[in-house]
């Protein structure tokens, strides 16, 4: 038997596709599989203690999705949590432990390392964890295992990521209770592709899901849309990376929830390129269903998009806002301040512009996550080479160490970029502020950005029927909707 164990326990409640993925997959390919999902029950040790008295499976495999919170200045790191929780299933169990998900995906080997478990798999789990059963059933040929990370002789050894050239997924979506997570958090994922690429500085997607885009049939994703809907579940989230890149890809899905006549039925949203989005596919995909989109803005300064690797330009975004506004479809622009070569007038413009072309809403993020693998690790260690720590922001001490939250803000701001910011936003509501460090001192003022994680304002929508993605949510209870 197959146990598989969802950790993210992350507020409000997000169902853990990837683990229905995977379970599904094995049990098509005839294996037993369980779910235990700590996410859903009051006391995590409490029912691991009481599902390991009763059940010893083969291959217990840990599913991790979040490393960190990913925001300056909470930066809250889940990594040591995951540590106890693969501690206590070792307390309870002698079967072998299998690390997996975008988490850990994006840190495998440290995190291996750092929490004692037996293997990992880097990449897509669907089809690794079917061969790392046969495997332990057999000659234990770990080398076989696309993926696979193992410890042999206190050595952490590693094949290549499992990014499959072709990808399909199951599309029923009963392993998870996925009503339940829609009660608690608002909405559901699915994903229409794997992969990402394209060459933004900071991001961590390639890293986790690889640089190749890897697309779904759209009608295997239309079924996926109808088994959810049948399970009460209305309001949807896609999850790729850019749902537009691909054009031709998201046009194509769009094109076959019409044709099922879908999209009366559901409401979705989705996070979008500003470049390869124009009239003709938001009007399809307003037809199709969708009810807001977040756009990849980071900037309205044009050298800070060239900074960022930014194909699109300040008129794309403009373009991208009005599209949005013929097809009445909810937007968001998400920025990225603080990265290499912002200046205060460079934050101003970008402020300005967002406030002229008028969004329904914008995220001003200030910090940027700093990974290893990435151009800003580059970025940020030629600038510490030079005696630049000072654009250096963490809350641990020693030598600087990426895979505990580390964040990146340029000097250019200040000695107070978030207070900085804030007075140049104004208390426009269609901003979301960035927190500053004083409001992680106490217990007041931490909702009034858009850190999703533990926001109780958010929380509290949800309890009494709020359903959409977190920023729609937010914006609405913002305009007294």
């Amino acid at each position: 038997m197959l146990t598989l164990v969802n950790t993210n326990m992350m507020l409000p409640a997000i169902a853990p596709i990837g683990l229905d993925y995977v379970a599904s997959s094995a049990q098509k390919a005839g294996f037993e599989v369980e779910v235990l999902d700590l996410a859903l029950v009051e006391e995590p040790v409490w029912a691991m203690k009481k599902y390991f008295s009763n059940q010893q499976p083969e291959l217990i495999g840990v599913s991790f999705r979040n490393v960190d919170d990913c925001f300056w200045p909470s930066a809250d790191w889940f990594v040591p949590q995951l540590k106890d929780t693969i501690k206590t299933i070792k307390s309870l169990t002698d079967a072998p432990i299998l690390l997996g998900g975008v988490g850990f995906s994006i840190f495998a080997g440290s995190i291996l390392k750092y929490t004692g478990a037996d293997f990992g798999i880097r990449g897509d789990g669907e089809s690794a964890i079917i061969e790392l059963v046969r495997q332990l059933q057999g000659k234990s040929v770990f080398s076989d295992v696309p993926g696979l990370l193992w410890q042999e002789n206190g050595t952490i050894l590693s094949n290549r990521p499992c990014w499959p050239e072709t990808i399909s997924l199951a599309t029923n979506r009963d392993f998870i209770d996925n009503k339940r997570y829609f009660k608690l958090g608002g909405q559901c994922g699915l994903e229409t592709k794997r992969g990402c690429n394209r060459r933004c500085i900071y991001c961590a997607d390639p890293l986790s899901k690889g640089g190749k885009l890897r697309l779904r049939n759209p009608a295997e994703v239309a079924d996926e849309v109808k088994s959810l809907l049948e399970q009460g579940i209305d309001v949807l989230h896609f999850c790729d990376s850019e749902f537009n890149i691909p054009r031709n890809h998201a046009y194509a899905v769009c094109e076959e929830l019409k044709k099922r006549s879908l999209g009366r039925d559901f409401k979705w949203y989705a996070y979008l390129s500003p470049v390869r989005f124009d009239a003709e596919l938001a009007g399809i995909m307003a037809e199709a269903g969708c009810a807001g989109i977040d756009f990849t803005g980071d900037s309205g300064c044009e050298s800070m998009l060239q900074t960022y690797r930014q194909e699109h330009t300040r008129e794309d975004l403009a373009e991208a806002v009005k599209f949005c506004r013929i097809n009445d479809i909810a937007v968001m622009i998400d920025l990225m301040l603080g990265g290499p070569g912002e200046t205060e007038e460079t934050v101003k413009e970008t402020i300005e512009f967002i406030k002229k072309i008028n969004p329904d809403c914008a995220g001003a993020a200030l910090g940027i996550r700093i990974y290893p693998g990435t151009h800003m690790e580059t970025i940020a260690a030629r600038e510490l080479g030079a005696g630049g720590e000072g654009c250096i922001r963490r809350k641990y001490s020693g030598n600087i160490d990426l895979f505990q939250p580390t964040f990146y803000i340029s000097e250019g701001l200040g000695e107070n970029p978030a207070q900085l910011i804030r007075d140049l936003i104004g208390g426009d509501q269609r901003f979301f502020e960035p927190e500053l460090e004083s409001q992680f001192q106490t217990t007041e003022g931490i909702d009034s950005g858009y850190n999703y994680n533990r926001n109780k304002t958010l929380e509290d929508a949800i309890e009494k029927g709020a359903r959409g993605a977190y920023w729609d949510i937010l914006r609405r209870l913002r305009e007294g909707e």
